[in-house]
This record gives structure tokens, sequence and C-alpha cells, in this order.
């Protein structure tokens, strides 16, 4: 019987976007899914559960052009496990930047990955604006996507996708830099300090 994981590997996955794409995913997906959030507590658990499904979709944000180091843990632990079945491994990465080839060394070393530990690759949703495009009259647009990628997946069809922000850069830029200064404002965070490389 084919089925799905979905897998949240964010760091701060219960209250982040990708809970929110993978939300949308389940909506389409014409599988049986089940919905799981990756923590340091739980990879073997993961792991183990991998092996009862078809399919396995890894859904995270960029961090700085790679992988959330708690996902390359999990990797890693991936790789050594002694694993009889292995799902076929769709990937939804979403990135702030406007731009979806951001993501595209991330989705390589996945793929690198799934070459060098005997797992097959499936399907990519690249989403570029990630972090803001939930909240605007695009998100339709990511709700077409994802029903693809769902559909890809179902069909074993398998395909690379990507959408973003119908937006000039200069533009987005604007925006994207007002929306960080008011989220700062919360935390009483000043926007000069946001410009620094100091991070607590």
């Amino acid at each position: 019987m084919e089925n799905l994981i979905i897998i949240n590997a964010s760091p701060r996955a219960p209250q982040s976007n990708s809970k929110e794409y993978s939300e949308i995913f389940i909506k389409y997906s014409k599988l049986e899914t089940k919905y799981f959030e990756l923590n340091k507590r739980n990879q073997n658990e993961l792991i183990y559960k991998m092996e009862n499904f078809s399919q396995a979709l890894f859904v995270f944000p960029l961090y700085v052009d790679c992988l959330p180091a708690s996902f390359l843990d999990f990797l890693k632990i991936l790789e050594k496990s002694s694993t009889e079945h292995k799902p076929i491994i769709s990937v939804l990465i979403n990135c702030g930047f406007i731009e979806v080839y951001q993501n595209d060394i991330a989705v390589e070393i996945l793929k690198l990955f799934c070459n060098q530990t005997g797992y097959k690759f499936g399907s990519v949703l690249k989403i570029g604006s990630g972090e803001a495009i939930l909240g605007t009259p695009f998100k339709k647009l990511v709700d077409r996507k994802i029903k693809q990628l769902a559909n890809s997946i179902y069909t074993k069809q398998y395909k690379t996708l990507d959408v973003s922000m119908i937006l000039p850069k200069k533009i987005y830029l604007k925006k994207s830099t007002e929306y960080w200064v008011k989220y700062g404002q919360k935390y009483n965070i000043l926007k000069q300090e946001m410009e620094t490389m100091k991070i607590e």
C-alpha cells in the first residue's frame, strides 16, 4: 500500500512556515499521509517509522545556503542506519530570498545523500520568498504548486517545481525590510542591531 511520511525538519517546527506548507500538502495528498516534526529526541524513532512508508517528504527552510544543522545531524544518523526498506525521498524547501535558485545547493546536497545511500530521489518544490508569501495574495500560487507536488508523488511522475512572489526585487527588498523592522520592534530590537553580526 502506497503511503507517505512528512518530516518537518525546521528547527522551529511547531511554529514554522514548514508546518503550514505541510498542512497544505496534506490537504492535497491522495496518499495516506502522516506528519511528524523532527527534534533531537525522536531522530531514531523517525528513522524507524520511515521504513513503514513508500514515500517520504522532507519539509524545511534554507539555512545559510544549506540544510538546518539539526536536519544534517538526522541525515548522518539515517546514513548509518541499517534500514531494509527505503522510501522515495521528495523535498519541499523554502527560503526567504525571492529567487528560488537560492535553494539549489541544499537540494543538490539531498540528491547527493540519496545517491550515496541508496535512496531514490523523487520530486522537489522550491519556494522563494517563503517567509512572507503565505500572508499575501500570492499564497494561491503556492497552493497550486503544492497540489502539483502532491500529484507528482502520487502518480510517481517526479518533477522539479518552483514558485515565488511575482514582484520586482527592489519592491520585495523594501517590503521585506519593513516587515523585519516591524518584527524587531515587537521584541525591542532596533534595525541597527539586526544589521550587526551579533547573535544572541
